[in-house]
C-alpha cells in the first residue's frame, strides 16, 4: 500500500463515530483513487497511536525502576465506575466487565468461552439491556489490562484506582486464583493463557482444566 503524507492537525479525542465522519470527511474529499482504498480504520490509527499506561506500581525500589519513573499513560481517577446495572466501565481501557467476578465459578476453557457468549441481561445481576453475544472471554491482554502491580492478593485496585480492592470497591467475588483469557499459546494450541490475580503474571495451563472466568463487553 503507498502511503500518504498526514499533516499535522489539531485533534480532540472523540467518540469513535465521530472520530470516523471527521477522519473521513478530512481525508477522503478529493483523494486519488488509489488513496481511496486506506480505510477510515488505517486513518485513525495513523493519527491516533495506542501508547502503554502505567503499571500502577508507585512504591521505588532502586533509582530509575518502574515506582521511581512511572512511565506510561497516567490512569483516571476513577479508574473503574460501577454503571449500577450489574457492569463495572474501566475509564482507562474503556471495556465493560461484569461487577461480580465470580458468577460462573470454575470451569474448562471450552466451556468459558460458551458461557460468556451466551451471557445477557438478567443473569448475574446484570440489567444493562444486553444481549447472548455482546459478552466474551476476554483476551490475554484485555484481563492483563486489569493488573495494578502495585499490589498482590489480588494485583487490583479499588475503583479510584488509589489503593487495593475491597469487596464491592468497584468488583464483587474477586478471587485470589486462576482466571481464563480466550488467547490460545502459540505452540503448546492445547492450553490458553490464564492470569494469576493474586499476584498479576500471566501463564499457559490446559484447556481442560477449571479456572474462573471474568466476561467482558466493548473495546475495540
Amino acid at each position: 500500500m503507498r502511503s500518504i503524507a498526514i499533516l499535522s492537525i489539531g485533534f480532540m479525542w472523540m467518540s469513535a463515530t465521530a472520530q470516523e465522519s471527521y477522519v473521513a470527511n478530512r481525508f477522503y474529499e478529493g483523494l486519488p483513487h488509489w488513496a481511496q482504498e486506506i480505510t477510515v480504520q488505517d486513518l485513525i490509527w495513523a493519527l491516533i497511536p495506542a501508547p502503554v499506561p502505567q503499571t500502577g506500581q508507585i512504591t521505588s525500589y532502586d533509582v530509575g525502576d518502574d515506582g521511581d519513573l512511572k512511565s506510561g499513560v497516567p490512569w483516571p481517577n476513577p479508574r473503574f465506575t460501577d454503571n449500577g446495572d450489574g457492569t463495572v466501565t474501566d475509564n482507562l481501557t474503556g471495556l465493560i466487565w461484569l461487577k461480580n467476578a465470580d458468577c460462573g465459578g470454575i470451569m474448562n476453557w471450552a466451556n468459558a468461552l460458551s458461557y460468556c457468549s451466551s451471557l445477557a441481561n438478567g443473569q448475574c445481576g446484570l440489567s444493562d439491556g444486553s444481549s447472548q453475544g455482546d459478552w466474551r472471554l476476554p483476551n490475554v491482554q484485555e484481563f492483563r489490562s486489569l493488573i495494578d502491580y502495585g499490589f498482590y492478593d489480588p494485583a487490583l485496585s479499588n475503583a479510584a484506582g488509589t489503593a487495593k480492592w475491597a469487596e464491592g470497591d468497584a468488583f464483587s467475588g474477586v478471587k485470589n486464583s486462576v482466571y481464563w483469557s480466550s488467547t490460545t499459546h502459540a505452540y503448546y494450541t492445547d492450553t490458553a493463557w490464564e492470569v494469576h490475580l493474586n499476584h498479576g503474571f500471566a501463564h499457559d495451563l490446559n484447556k481442560l482444566y477449571r479456572a474462573f472466568v471474568w466476561p467482558v463487553r466493548g473495546g475495540q
